[in-house]
């Protein structure tokens, strides 16, 4: 039996993701940040204190033993320039904190559990292609914060693939989910689909058949990727 963490698994990407990998046999540990079920672990990653007990629980619920871990839980909020200094900080270090910190600190904690065991794992990161296009002016911190995270998983990618332990990216463009859709209405709606050439948002459970590739699927020589997922909007 695998098993494999999945963040921010009770809605969207995540929970399709979650989803794609039961219906493969695998033991999906979910998260939330609130509590929804007895199923998930509820974890508030505004917290830093938070991922370490995520982490811990995780570790109790598998007997010890995580094959990987799926890093998706995100917020995306606008900053718009002219609000107060504070307010503006204020918002920018959450978001760092949630879309960037608890990742990277999942990813330590799953390297060293991997690294203690003398066996291989995997980590799969969802970015955006703002981390390679930008973003909206009010939308500073989202960019940065996913941008950070490719840096991280190449540099985990590197770092590590001699002891077995791979890194995998996936960088979803606009995805049909409740966090994108304020947002698209927000950006003209139906009209932003002219900026995609496929003519029209990915669907969560597309971004969930790669995640569940790079979990389970794909071949280790492949780590250090970043799958685009955006329709063509961006191509690098």
């Amino acid at each position: 039996m695998s098993y494999i963490l999945v963040t921010g698994s009770s809605r969207g990407i995540g929970a399709s993701a979650a989803e794609a990998l039961t219906e493969r046999g695998v033991q999906v540990l979910g998260h939330s940040t609130k509590p929804t079920s007895l199923d998930m672990i509820a974890a508030d990653f505004a917290n830093p204190l938070s991922v370490q007990m995520l982490w811990e629980e995780a570790l109790e619920r598998s007997d010890g033993q995580i094959d990987a871990v799926v890093s998706n839980a995100g917020v995306f909020e606008a900053n718009r320039l002219d609000r107060s200094d504070i307010e503006w900080l204020d918002a920018w270090e959450d978001t760092m904190r949630i879309n960037l910190t608890a990742a990277a600190q999942l990813s330590r904690f799953a390297v060293r559990h991997w690294q203690s065991r003398g066996v291989g794992g995997r980590l799969i990161h969802v970015a955006s292609r703002a981390a390679y296009r930008g973003d909206s002016p009010a939308h500073w911190h989202y960019a940065a914060a996913k941008g950070g995270m490719v840096a991280m998983h190449k540099t985990i990618a590197r770092a590590y693939a001699s002891e077995g332990i791979l890194s995998y990216a996936v960088t979803p463009g606009f995805t049909d989910t409740a966090m994108a859709g304020d947002y698209l209405e927000s950006r003209g709606g139906a009209g932003l689909l002219a900026d995609i050439p496929l003519g029209k948002v990915a669907q969560p459970e597309e971004i969930a058949r790669i995640i569940a590739f790079c979990a389970l699927d794909a071949p280790p020589s492949m780590t250090g990727a970043v799958i685009d997922a955006n329709g063509a909007s961006f191509v690098r």
